[in-house]
């Protein structure tokens, strides 16, 4: 029972949603509003459950003196005492909150970012080698699309500028939007296996 009622909810709502979708009603568009109220609500229960597995997760590391169990305690330290700042002075401008923002979540962020860069180089590097004829016309594309970015590409030609912007609107965005169809072929069948209720994963491990 912990299972078929679950299940039965996700289907009824599933066809619900559809049908407001595509057969647009008042009784539908109300009852479209106040599920969205209800899902405003639930979100606030769900940041409550996603701190509290924080602290568990953390708190264990801790008790267990597991590997780099110290990184922990900075992770609960800073989430106590940015909560405690925000609930304390406010967001608003001047406040500890927005020092702590804008002088350690902000830096913190562009150094993710940066870190990001450099595998990134690293991947383009290792894709861009031109083994193979398809490799080659890869690597000298993204060649002329980064040419073309800076001032230089002009210079050195006027033809760099028109051939980037060509492989963009052409070549690339004939690329984006196959991607995008097969993203929304398989949502759209997914979408039809959790509707009709053949695919369960959802629910948890078990039939």
């Amino acid at each position: 029972m912990k299972r078929q009622i679950p299940l039965a909810l996700v289907i009824i709502l599933c066809f619900l949603f559809v049908g407001h979708t595509f057969i647009p009603h008042k009784i539908s568009d109300n009852f479209y509003q106040w599920w969205l109220s209800w899902v405003r609500t639930m979100t606030s229960f769900a940041v409550v459950l996603g701190v509290m597995s924080l602290f568990t997760v953390h708190w264990g590391k801790i008790s267990r003196r597991m590997p780099n169990w110290q990184y922990s305690i900075v992770t609960l330290g800073a989430l106590v005492f940015t909560s405690a700042s925000g609930f304390i002075w406010g967001t608003q401008q001047g406040t500890p909150y927005m020092w702590l923002f804008k002088n350690v979540q902000m830096p913190m962020s562009s150094t993710m970012f940066s870190l990001l860069a450099f595998y990134i180089a690293s991947a383009a590097y290792k894709a861009f080698r031109a083994r193979s004829p398809e490799a080659t016309v890869l690597l000298v594309s993204a060649i002329i699309v980064m040419i073309a970015q800076v001032p230089i590409g002009m210079a050195i030609s006027k033809w760099i500028p028109e051939i980037s912007n060509w492989i963009l609107n052409v070549p690339n965005l004939a690329a984006k939007r196959g991607v995008a169809l097969g993203v929304g072929l398989g949502g759209t069948a997914v979408s039809l296996k959790i509707m009709l209720g053949i695919e369960r994963t959802y629910l948890g491990s078990g039939d």
